[in-house]
């Protein structure tokens, strides 16, 4: 493998909550010279096995983000590598999927009190989307201008109360490790930049090593490069592999293809040690 091969390891499609198809990701990743590329749709793989069938000349990673939580606060944890078709990974989907749709119902529910400007059969759609979410539902109260900007509709969405949602990072980390793949602490600092402090980022560290954590998202979209590389140390201090991803939804998230850090700067394979492992 070339050391300056141009990677993207963390991605979405219209599996989950993205708005390029895999077949259009594959195209936009050749499009812009990406070599290696991951798709992480949240807590599915359908988007996956849809790849499987490609002919590109991308070298596609099989992955998954699972919408995780530990004994302190939420996170999210990329699998990479995994073989989707494990039983570990096919239960841990499953449970999954049923506590998104336990959710999206408490959404749905919360919107027809707020409002009566979106038509039933609009839901229904969403009801058959394995990776649905807040993007889903965010575009219909745009759609139907119930809000005038994402923004908006996302605080309205995050004030619904909902059941739990998430999975026992343990049991993430797990299905990912039983799966062939290597876990991944995704923007361990937020995923708008310095959401977290490094003392609080560092609190959690100890728990999600103890479980099996196999690597750190140190290069991120939103985060600077000064940023990147205090958390690469980091990483190395513990003996994580590091990666790096852009997090892209598409035209759901001001995001580009490829881009791994918030200063424009290109990342070479070289800095994503998690690409030995791979």
């Amino acid at each position: 493998m070339s050391r300056d091969c141009f990677c993207d390891l963390h991605t979405h499609s219209t599996a989950s909550d993205g708005t390029d198809s895999p077949r259009e990701l594959a195209s936009n990743a050749t499009k812009l010279g990406i070599r290696i590329l991951a798709l992480t749709d949240h807590d599915n793989v359908n988007g996956v096995r849809e790849f499987a069938s490609l002919q590109t000349d991308v070298r596609i990673i099989p992955g998954v983000e699972l919408s995780s939580r530990t004994t302190s606060q939420k996170c999210h944890i990329l699998g990479l590598g995994i073989d989707p078709n494990h039983p570990a990974m096919v239960e841990v989907l499953e449970k999954a999927k049923l506590l998104r749709l336990g959710k999206l119902e408490a959404r749905i529910e919360a919107l027809q009190r707020f409002t009566d400007k979106i038509p039933e059969e609009e839901f229904a759609p969403l009801r058959q989307i394995d990776g649905v979410g807040k993007p889903h539902l965010a575009n219909l109260l745009m759609k139907y201008s119930v809000v005038a900007d994402r923004p908006t509709a996302f605080r309205i969405l995050d004030e619904i109360p909902t059941p739990p949602s998430r999975l026992d990072a343990e049991v993430s980390v797990q299905a990912i490790l039983a799966s062939g793949g290597v876990p991944v602490w995704a923007h361990p600092m937020g995923e708008e930049g310095r959401s977290l402090t490094f003392e609080q980022m560092e609190a959690v560290l100890p728990e999600l090593l103890k479980i099996g954590i196999g690597a750190m998202e140190c290069w991120y979209s939103k985060y600077p490069v000064e940023l990147s590389e205090r958390l690469g140390k980091i990483a190395k201090e513990h003996r994580l592999f590091v990666s790096g991803g852009s997090d892209y939804h598409g035209k759901n998230k001001a995001v580009t293809l490829g881009q791994l850090n918030a200063d424009g700067l290109p990342v070479t394979a070289a800095r994503l040690t998690v690409l030995e492992a791979l």
